[in-house]
C-alpha cells in the first residue's frame, strides 16, 4: 500500500476514540453544512451498518451533530455537541436502521430549515477520510479531501463544456469530475474535484454562466 503523508498511516488530529467513527463521522457533518450553506433548524441522522451498533460508544453521534455545528476534528467541544446543538437552536433526531448498505459506516443525514431541505448519505473509509454517496438523489463521489464544487444545472447542451473551459482559462486542473442526472433535459448536478484552489473571483464566473441554478465550494 502507498502512503502519501503520515496521516495515513496514524490517522488525523482529532478528539475522539476512533478515527473512522468519530474524525471521519465529523467530516461527514461538516461536508453536510458547507453544502446545505448554513446551520439546519433540523437535522435527522440515521446511522447504518457499524455505525447503528457502535455510536454510542465510539461518538459518532456527537461526531456527526459537531460536523454540522462546524466544528473541526479536533475541537474539543465535541462530547458536549448535542448540547451545543438545542443551546444554538439545533433539533436533532438520531436513528438506527437495519437495512442493508454497501458500506457498514454509513449515515444518512436529512437537513431542513430556511435554506430548505437536503440529504445526503456519506461513508467513512477509514483513517478520517469520507465520502459522500448521494446528494438529494443524484449518486456522487465526493471525497471533500481537495478543492471541490458542486454545480447544479440543467441538462443541456454545453454546460459542462463552458464550465471545464473556465477552470482551464485559469490553470485549475481537473483531478476528477462526475455528472449525474435524474432525467434527460432536467437538473443535474456536476461534481468537481481540483488539483488547485478555486477563487472567488472564478465561482463568480461560474455562477454567472447560463443555465446554472447553484454553486457550492467544498473547503479542505
Amino acid at each position: 500500500m502507498k502512503y502519501n503523508s503520515v496521516a495515513d498511516i496514524i490517522g488525523p488530529v482529532m478528539v475522539g476514540p476512533s478515527s473512522s467513527h468519530t474524525a471521519g463521522a465529523v467530516r461527514i457533518g461538516q461536508i453536510a453544512r458547507e453544502i446545505y450553506g448554513e446551520q439546519p433548524e433540523t437535522a435527522a441522522i440515521t446511522f447504518y451498518g457499524s455505525f447503528a451498533h457502535t455510536f454510542r460508544g465510539h461518538g459518532t453521534d456527537v461526531a456527526v451533530v459537531a460536523g454540522l455545528l462546524g466544528m473541526s476534528t479536533f475541537d474539543r467541544r465535541i462530547p458536549e455537541a448535542l448540547k451545543l446543538a438545542l443551546e444554538a437552536g439545533m433539533k436533532v433526531t438520531i436513528r438506527t436502521s437495519d437495512e442493508r448498505v454497501q458500506h457498514p459506516n454509513t449515515a444518512r443525514i436529512q437537513l431542513n430549515g430556511k435554506a430548505g431541505k437536503l440529504e445526503i448519505i456519506g461513508v467513512s473509509v477509514g483513517g478520517g477520510a469520507v465520502q459522500i454517496m448521494n446528494i438529494d438523489g443524484y449518486r456522487v463521489r465526493l471525497m471533500g479531501d481537495v478543492p471541490s464544487l458542486l454545480i447544479m444545472h440543467q441538462d443541456t447542451v454545453g454546460v459542462v463544456a463552458s464550465i471545464t473551459q473556465m477552470l482551464g482559462s485559469e490553470q485549475i486542473n481537473i483531478a476528477h469530475m462526475e455528472l449525474s442526472r435524474k432525467a434527460k433535459g432536467k437538473s443535474a448536478l456536476l461534481t468537481l474535484e481540483a488539483d488547485g484552489k478555486i477563487s472567488t473571483e472564478l465561482l463568480l464566473k461560474i455562477r454567472s454562466l447560463p443555465y446554472i441554478q447553484k454553486v457550492v465550494q467544498i473547503q479542505v
